[in-house]
């Protein structure tokens, strides 16, 4: 039943040739309570880079699962080569030439690498059995074809994060696909890496490929894309040619707002000196790292990969131990030997990889927020359910997370909002000191603007802030201080009267 449903690519009539080799018309899609897209409209022309942008929760994904299958559009049609079609399952939208590289795209690493790119659709000999020999063979010519060196027949656990990626890219490209979505794609890669991403982009292109790319990174955007889209609360606010816009035209469709509010830092009077950290070392990750943090500051940590930022600011936080050095708060010694440590001495951290480390996916939100405030919300040995809620609300509420409840589990929220949860979760503990690994990765500019302001407001009541970022323009547009590192190493502080990008950039690289 499934076979014949997958076969069905039906033509529901006759209707003028269309230069997009896929297009949607006037699609709208209703669940319960929302209407996810209203009326919108897209076409992906064949050698062409279309730039989709907006808000987490404006539309992207959904119409993603609409071009592939896995959602159908209540009203509007979708057209593959000018006729009107239907994908019922996602088999019917890859056997029309669709198919998408996602952020976090599921491999299988006891398999090999030709195993994970031809799962489900593998070459078939006599019998019925799976042709190795031939499977082997197509991998190494996709995987030439993408200027990936990688042996097939390796395993897949013996590949590094970016060989990785390319076999996801490679198993995308399997299906001889027509038009290739690629969503988030350089999230989990270096600088160099992404720069044979792009190299890589170029290459479909030339092979006449039809090419969604999803990013919230504008220099991306401006960078690869031949056309744009912007999507606001499920509509299309603006498309064009991307050479058309600039980079504060885009923000101003997707948020309603101008660039100059996406970094809204204030200034405000410091006060005294909350925390100081003198000579912190670590045998491996980082060495003599010392400075001082005072209430109401923004302090940004600012380095390429490999800096040793994440780890000096696990170890502040008690996840990395083995370290020495002094760390006094409020002129008081500390020893901070766990994280339990750190947050009875009123330091929090926000960590990078919050589906890992900040938040529990299967849990509903209100109940990852009240996690470190249980305490706060008992009475008697029970759960008061009224004030873990308005705990809850709270600080939602000053994050704007957009959510249908506040039963929603954290895993089925945007990776914006997932980030507000685990931001409110330290804050209803009311710290003192506040760790922020980057705050606004794979965050879309509206959610960005949200946490900035909050990070103002905070520091504007006294909080003291460490901000871990590889953005030069939020490092710019945030910190009152900077402190650059390389290789694990402090190498230089910047204040507001030296702080350029170029400045930046040169100590981090060790220019």
């Amino acid at each position: 039943m499934m076979q014949k449903q997958a076969d069905a690519i039906l033509p529901l009539k006759e209707i003028s040739k269309s230069p997009a080799v896929l297009e949607l018309k006037a699609v709208t899609k209703v669940f319960p309570g929302v209407k996810a897209l209203s009326e919108v409209s897209l076409k992906l022309i064949p050698g062409e880079v279309t730039a989709l942008v907006g808000e987490n929760g404006a539309g992207k994904s959904t119409v993603v699962k609409i071009l592939t299958g896995i959602y159908q559009p209540d009203d509007g049609i979708i057209l593959v080569d000018g006729q009107p079609t239907i994908f019922p399952v996602p088999q019917a939208a890859s056997q029309s030439g669709v198919t998408a590289i996602h952020q976090e795209t599921v491999l299988f690493d006891e398999l090999s690498v030709a195993e994970n790119i031809f799962l489900g659709h593998a070459p078939r000999g006599r019998f019925g059995l799976i042709d190795l020999k031939i499977m082997n063979k197509k991998s190494c010519d996709i995987l030439h074809s993408i200027g990936a060196r990688i042996d097939p027949e390796q395993k897949l656990k013996d590949l590094g994060i970016a060989n990785k990626h390319l076999v996801a890219i490679a198993r995308a490209l399997s299906t001889d696909a027509r038009v290739v979505i690629m969503d988030e794609p350089t999230a989990s890669l270096s600088h160099k890496e992404i720069e044979e991403l792009y190299e890589l982009v170029e290459s479909l292109k030339s092979q006449g490929k039809a090419i969604l790319f999803i990013s919230h990174k504008f220099d991306e955007i401006f960078r690869i894309a031949d056309n744009y889209t912007v999507f606001r609360d499920g509509q299309i606010i603006g498309d064009g040619a991307i050479s058309d816009v600039t980079d504060a035209d885009l923000v101003k469709m997707m948020v309603g707002r101008d660039v100059s509010q996406i970094f809204p830092k204030r200034k405000t009077s410091l006060g005294k000196v909350i925390l100081q950290v003198k000579s912190y070392t670590h045998p491996t990750e980082f060495e003599d790292i010392s400075f001082t943090l005072r209430k109401g500051e923004i302090l940004g940590f600012y380095g390429l990969v490999g800096a040793g930022r994440s780890e000096f600011m696990q170890a502040l936080f008690g996840i990395t131990l083995n370290t020495f050095g002094t760390i006094k708060i409020e002129d008081k010694p500390v020893q901070i030997k766990s994280p339990a440590d750190a947050v009875e001495n009123g330091i929090v951290y926000v960590p990078e990889d919050r589906g890992r480390q900040g938040a529990i996916l299967d849990l509903p939100i209100f109940q990852n927020i009240t996690l470190p405030s249980l305490g706060k919300i008992s009475g008697n040995g029970f759960l008061k359910l009224a004030k873990e809620f308005k705990l809850a609300r709270d600080y939602t509420e000053r994050l704007e997370l957009r959510a249908a409840s506040f039963d929603t589990h954290v895993g089925n929220l945007s990776g914006g909002n997932q980030q507000k949860v685990v931001i409110a979760k330290w804050l209803a503990t009311q710290p003192k000191i506040i760790i922020l690994d980057e705050p606004t990765k794979g965050v879309d500019i509206g959610s960005k603007a949200a946490v900035h302001e909050f990070m103002a407001e905070l520091a504007e009541q006294g909080l003291a802030i460490i901000m871990v970022s590889s953005e030069i323009p939020e490092v710019l547009g945030m910190s009152d201080r900077v402190i650059v590192m390389r290789e694990g190493r402090m190498v230089t502080e910047l204040n507001e009267n030296n702080l350029q990008p170029e400045t930046l950039v040169r100590h981090a690289a060790g220019i």
